[in-house]
């Protein structure tokens, strides 16, 4: 929908200033995604660690020419064509926004909330009500204080149905969200644990995110859950409840049976105790049967009739609420969001491949199905799909389904094929051309884009290393909220990222805004630097012989002795070099590498004070046990030698110089030791170091089960003949050994991994490729997934069984062990 910037000036209560006729069809908040510069108005959030203020320059030269800003810039008048709408607060002017345009609209609108589960039945209830209705839904987990503007903002004509998602982390953001959606429907999914760290019980959460259902005409909810019911009961809701139980056959939605078959669940049900009905799940896990539930109790309240949504229930296909990143066949890197296609999630999956950056010069190429059940005229669709692909620089494109293929006029690309199924795409020339291109695969999973996902991706051992990079950004933000505002940060990737992949753990930091990235040698720094990492990037442990790597690819080194500070300072001035950054050491306790504090310092500011080629850019020291209470008193002792020293270098010198000695543990633990910077190393990737508790798992490492075999009582098992049976046994082979990562000290029942999530011990000896575990008494078949750490079997297990550290366990996971990354 188009609104003129006359009626948005009035509708967020702004001041205008700049008398530009424009008529805004986009909304955006992040100057990276932009596509539509002359249609799109820029709000300038402030947060604490960034200011959208600093885009408008940016933006303008892309042809940006609306704002909506708290400040106006300060050259503001040669800015002679663009409107800047002032106000008080940009987020709270997005929301409003937001809620005038919501206001318009006289639809069921559904509202979901809960800890578990919302995503899945959003999308659900999308493909249950899409066949009949024209459905708006929040694109993948846009549900925070930002995310539901944006969701409300797709609204138009044409929409049927509202499906939002709200999620909340902390007291009374709920009533804002409530405001925006105002939701006519209101679905209750689980109440756990996920973001429970600023809510004093699981209490107060539910009824924080029960506040979204305040003035909603209809509640559904599992009444089940005794603390739920509870609640909702003493909440006193206006809405009528649409409460579903397996136990109370009073319920409005009674469930009467759950039948779990292999590979699908028959659920029967009564709905107000008068319609009968039963449907069949291609899924068999609780999550799904339950969020099921939910969504039959939903669809049911609409008018869906039992037949039809029988009929859906058996073809819902899995939610695939992630972006994965694969290494391909032939030079290619594959992002694939094989689930659904729609357009939003389209222009999501697309500026997600925009902005990874990519320095192998090559070609972005979009497979994509037909998009259906839309209500929109297929010309016109498919020319607004080639219009975003063209703002989101797509160079090939490549359609698959009929439709696609009688349009294929609409596509203004050049590049372009078209082909009626998938296979016969893969046996085309088309597809043995592919070479050397990142390639986003977008399609509805009814199109066998699965097949096609397998035969591109580079064939690599079955046992993979998962890294979730949302869970990464989460605990990213889990430390910068103990940060002040000010306080940089410096984010650990060396060792290939803890075992992580460096290379997708920078750009998604990159993304991120971090302040520096720090390495261990140049040749680490050099692989960032040529897959398009800009950031700045500190080495830990500079090599004599990599100076002039280092100056190449802009890298700065530590120095810790004057024999390296000497040996920069020639190499600097042999390549003509002034003012070439590097970080200073201090030993302060550690003993590992550093200047001393007490001694070194004056010799040390007289170097660098008698010569130009190098210039302090920071200085540093290590804490030996910010990890624990025990060292606290140490801690205190190197932090006063840190202060007293640090503080001479700085006042010795005109510029700033950070300072910076919290890792991942003081910045939980010395709040008050923040300085102008820390350095987040292990938190990062999920391991608190104070606990050993997991903050949100990043890692996961799976592979599958080779064989099964039954193995006699008193046999023997592996090398050696190590391993015996005390009774007879189901004996799996996988496909994991100690070449891969997977500890020998774990074999002999030292250690377990979990097969369909059931303990199952090591047995025998590891082997170099192949480890055996005891499956005795687990429902398992050849071909089933094996967590060997994850979220549900944390790393740390491994690590205590190994008498070790968490660093140990995921720095020792081989590089031949496939990396697959993905982000919701």
């Amino acid at each position: 929908m188009i609104y003129t910037i006359d009626r948005i000036t009035t509708l967020i209560n702004a001041e205008r200033y700049g008398e530009a006729d424009a008529r805004i069809g986009f909304i955006l908040t992040d100057s990276r995604s932009l596509c539509f510069p002359e249609e799109t108005l820029f709000f300038a959030l402030k947060s604490d660690r960034n200011d959208g203020h600093r885009y408008i320059p940016e933006l303008y030269r892309r042809g940006v020419r609306n704002f909506a800003v708290e400040v106006l810039p300060d050259s503001s008048s040669s800015y002679t064509d663009a409107n800047f709408l002032k106000v008080a607060d940009t987020l709270k002017a997005l929301q409003m926004l937001a809620k005038k345009h919501r206001e318009t609209f006289h639809i069921p609108i559904i509202g979901i909330t809960g800890s578990n589960g919302k995503t899945m039945v959003k999308e659900w209830l999308y493909q249950l009500l899409m066949p009949e209705r024209f459905v708006t839904r929040s694109p993948r987990s846009y549900n925070s204080q930002i995310g539901v503007p944006l969701s409300v903002w797709l609204l138009n004509e044409n929409t049927q149905i509202g499906l939002f998602e709200a999620g909340i982390s902390r007291p009374k953001e709920m009533d804002a969200l409530r405001e925006i959606i105002r939701p006519t429907i209101g679905v209750l999914t689980t109440i756990g644990t996920a973001h429970q760290e600023n809510f004093a019980s699981i209490e107060e959460k539910c009824r924080e995110k029960l506040r979204l259902f305040r003035h909603a005409q209809t509640i559904v909810y599992c009444t089940d859950n005794a603390l739920t019911a509870r609640l909702i009961s003493e909440e006193s809701l206006e809405g009528e409840p649409i409460a579903w139980s397996t136990k109370d056959e009073n319920a409005q939605l009674y469930v009467s049976r759950i039948e779990k078959q292999a590979e699908h669940t028959t659920v029967s049900y009564r709905y107000k105790n008068h319609i009968e009905g039963q449907y069949t799940l291609p899924f068999i896990d609780d999550a799904s049967v339950e969020n099921s539930i939910t969504c039959t109790a939903v669809a049911l309240y609409l008018g869906i009739a039992p037949a039809a949504l029988a009929k859906r229930m058996a073809h819902l296909e899995p939610v695939a609420m992630r972006l994965e990143v694969k290494e391909g066949q032939h030079g290619c890197t594959l992002i694939n969001d094989s689930y659904n296609s729609d357009i939003h999630s389209l222009d999501i999956a697309l500026d997600f491949m925009n902005r990874r950056p990519d320095h192998k010069g090559r070609k972005r190429t979009l497979i994509l199905s037909d998009i259906e059940q839309t209500g929109r005229k297929p010309a016109d669709l498919y020319r607004e799909v080639s219009h975003l692909a063209a703002k989101r620089r797509v160079e090939k494109f490549i359609g698959i389904g009929r439709q696609l293929c009688a349009h294929a006029d609409s596509i203004g690309i050049t590049d372009k094929c078209f082909f009626p199924d998938c296979e016969s795409f893969i046996h085309s020339e088309a597809f043995d051309k592919l070479r050397n291109e990142v390639i986003l695969i977008k399609g509805a999973r009814r199109f066998g884009f699965d097949r096609l996902t397998d035969l591109l991706v580079k064939k690599v051992h079955e046992t993979t290393l998962e890294v979730n990079l949302n869970a990464l950004v989460e605990n990213l933000n889990y430390y910068r909220s103990f940060m002040k505002p000010e306080t940089k940060l410096v984010c650990m990737i060396k060792a290939n990222g803890y075992g992580t992949g460096a290379v997708e753990i920078a750009k998604t930091l990159q993304d991120h805004r971090v302040d520096y990235l720090a390495v261990a040698v140049a040749d680490e720094g050099v692989t960032l630097r040529n897959n398009g990492i800009t950031s700045s990037i500190m080495i830990m442990n500079p090599e004599m012989t990599a100076f002039k790597t280092m100056f190449d690819y802009e890298l700065e080194p530590e120095v810790y002795s004057f024999r390296l500070l000497d040996a920069l300072i020639k190499a600097a001035r042999k390549e003509g070099i002034a003012g070439y950054p590097v970080h200073i050491k201090l030993d302060t306790g550690m003993h590992r590498l550093g200047f001393d504090p007490q001694q070194d310092i004056e010799k040390l500011i007289d170097v660098f004070k008698h010569q130009n080629a190098l210039i302090p850019r920071s200085v540093f020291s290590h804490f030996v046990g910010s990890d624990s209470n025990d060292f606290d008193d140490f801690s205190r002792h190197q932090f006063v030698l840190f202060d007293e020293a640090s503080r001479k270098i700085q006042s010795a010198f005109p510029h700033k110089i950070l300072r910076h000695i919290d890792n991942s543990a003081g910045i939980e633990h010395f709040p008050e030791r923040q300085l102008d910077m820390c350095r987040l190393g292990i938190g990062l990737y999920g391991v608190n170091p104070r606990s050993n508790a997991i903050i949100h798992n990043v890692c996961t490492l799976k592979t599958t089960i080779l064989q099964l075999r039954i193995v006699k009582a008193h046999e023997t098992i592996g090398y050696s003949r190590r391993g015996t049976v005390e009774r007879d046994s189901l004996i799996a082979a996988i496909p994991i050994g100690y070449a891969d990562g997977l500890n020998r000290r774990l074999g002999n029942r030292h250690g377990y991994c979990l097969v369909n999530g059931k303990k199952a011990d090591y047995i025998g000896n590891i082997c170099m490729d192949v480890a055996m575990i005891d499956v005795t008494g687990i429902d398992c078949k050849e071909g089933d997934a094996v967590e060997i750490f994850g979220d549900r079997l944390p790393v740390t297990v491994l690590s205590d069984a190994l008498s070790t550290i968490p660093y140990e366990v995921l720095t020792g996971i081989s590089n031949r062990v496939k990396r697959v990354y993905f982000q919701d």
